[in-house]
């Protein structure tokens, strides 16, 4: 996750100096965000730039919480790879095609995912 984080961050920085080079947005958008309209391809990348600071951040703290308390096995660790495959899939068809069924898809399977380690992690710390 943080490797696609890294990426999208450094490709929207790529997108928004080429707004500024070749399609004339005014850097000065970028002190407040506000003030013109940016280029659909600027838009799509910057919005999800924006997401993996939403859902992800969940499986994050779940993520901390299983490593700290000692609890990673097999299926969490099958858990947390295909939510991560997940969200790579969101990621490619929200910055490209933008293809709303499929991202929707995507998001939703990401989204059942990090629900059920939480669930489970829930089951494990009220049965404990």
């Amino acid at each position: 996750m943080f490797l696609l984080t890294f990426f999208i961050g450094l490709w929207m920085l790529k997108l928004r100096i080429k707004a500024v080079k070749e399609d004339g947005l005014n850097p000065g958008y970028f002190l407040l965000n506000k003030g013109a309209k940016l280029p659909d391809y600027l838009a799509k990348v910057t919005n999800h730039y924006t997401n993996l600071f939403e859902l992800p951040v969940l499986f994050y703290v779940v993520c901390l919480i299983l490593y700290a308390g000692h609890k990673v096995d097999g299926l969490y660790v099958a858990f947390a790879w295909t939510f991560v495959v997940a969200r790579y899939i969101h990621a490619y068809i929200h910055t490209t095609n933008n293809i709303l069924k499929q991202r929707r898809l995507a998001f939703l399977v990401s989204s059942l995912i990090l629900f059920c380690i939480w669930v489970r992690l829930l089951i494990q710390v009220i049965s404990a």
